[in-house]
Order: structure tokens, then sequence, then C-alpha cells
């Protein structure tokens, strides 16, 4: 039996638990569904159209953390063999997580990626179309912050434009330096990104 079998059949640590066919999950556990989950839940405030991937994708990382379904995205929690009492845990979730990304992407989007079977083919398909460097966006993003004065505008929308500008700069050039990372090196940054 795998560490993730044992992991989903002996975690009884708190009283919020699940049974399924027999097996016992807590809600720290990924395979948890709370209550109040649902296939239609929104994710993100605006549906991702093609533009502004780096904020999208920060967005729908922190939704899945909060949920702690962040494993389905990275493979940190991997589909167990159909003969695994799990595997209907697992594809449950799965399951949900397609769901819910579907529900944030525009209807174009998501039809393009309707027929993932994995949540962590579907975050690799758009991680690949859209979380590319983009030397043309670095340059712009540099150019505005530059360009950018005050103007007649209050100091706090002055800030807030600004901050935002640095923040998605220092994203860019992170995905730019992180392109050709090792996948553990791609995690770390991932992580750190989430925080």
């Amino acid at each position: 039996m795998s560490n993730s079998n044992v992991e989903s059949t002996e975690i009884t640590l708190n009283s919020s638990v699940q049974q399924d066919n027999g097996i016992t999950i807590d809600n720290s556990h990924s395979y948890f569904l709370h209550q109040f989950d649902a296939p239609g839940m929104v994710l993100v405030n605006t549906p991702f159209d093609g533009k502004g991937y780096p904020g999208w994708r920060r967005s729908i990382l922190i939704s899945f953390s909060t949920k702690n379904k962040l494993g389905f995205i990275d493979e940190a929690c991997p589909a167990p063999n159909l003969a695994d009492p799990t595997f209907k845990l697992w594809s449950r979730c799965n399951d949900m997580v397609i769901s819910r990304l579907l529900n944030s992407l525009f209807k174009d989007l998501a039809s393009s990626v309707l027929y993932s079977r994995t949540t962590k083919d579907l975050w690799s398909d758009l991680e690949h179309r859209y979380g590319q460097p983009n030397g043309a966006k670095l340059y712009h993003l540099q150019k505005e912050l530059e360009d950018l004065v005050q103007g007649s505008t209050d100091i706090a929308v002055y800030f807030t434009k600004m901050k935002r500008l640095w923040n998605e700069l220092d994203t860019i050039k992170a995905n730019m330096f992180c392109s050709e990372c090792s996948s553990e090196g791609r995690k770390e940054y991932d992580s750190i990104q989430r925080r």
C-alpha cells in the first residue's frame, strides 16, 4: 500500500471527517470535499480570457490552496491505480477541480481544454499556452513604470497602480528566469509565489 493510500485510509485527526466506501478522511486531506464545495463555485472575479495570465494564475493558486487542492495541479496528489479503493475519491476531487477551472475560463478557452483527463493536464495546457515568458510584455511594463507620474491623481491611486506594475514585472522577470528551471526549481518558485 502506498503512502497516499495509508494517509487516505488512516487519517482521523479531528472531528470533521467524511466516510466513503469505508474510507475515512479528515478535512485536511486533499480528497476531502466540504459540504459547501460545488462544481459551479466561482474562484476568481473575472474569468480568464487570454489576457493577464499571471494575475489569473495567482488567484487560482490562492483559491486552490485554501481548499487544499494544489496537489491536483502540481501532481503532488497523483491518480492512484484503478483498483485502489481511493481511486473514486481522487477522481471525484479531480473532477471538482477541473470543473472549477473550467468555470474560471471564458467559454472559448474552456472548450479548448474541456476534454482534459486530469487537472494536471488542463493546467499544463494553459501554462504552455499562456505562462511563457514574454519579452515584449516585460518591455512595456518597464516603459509604463518609467513613464508613470502622479499628476493630479491621488497618492493612493498612484501607489496602487505602481504596486500592481511592480508585482506584474516581478512575476514576469521570475518566470523568464525560471522558464528553464528544473521541475524542482519550478516547484520551489511556485510555492514562493503562493505565499
